[in-house]
């Protein structure tokens, strides 16, 4: 914390964009592990993808790891 001008508080904070290498393969193993048979997980860059046929098995999934701490905030989208 900082002091700035007129006697405000200033905080620096540095933000991760995307998920390292090793959360990414924790992750992986999570899903395999959580018995979700359909579920194929892929690791692109700094992003998961995850497919199945089925919907609901994807929501489950996604209910899954926003159960588990990963000491990142997940983002889902397009899941279809």
């Amino acid at each position: 914390v900082e002091i700035g001008s007129l006697g405000r508080a200033r905080q620096v904070v540095g933000l991760k964009n995307g998920i390292d290498q090793d959360t990414a393969k924790r992750i992986v193993k999570d899903v395999k592990a959580g018995g979700f048979k359909k579920a194929q997980v892929q690791i692109q860059g700094d992003e998961l993808r995850v497919t199945s046929p089925s919907r609901d098995e994807l929501q489950e999934i996604i209910r899954f790891l926003k159960g588990n701490d990963y000491g990142v905030e997940l983002m889902f989208g397009n899941y279809r």
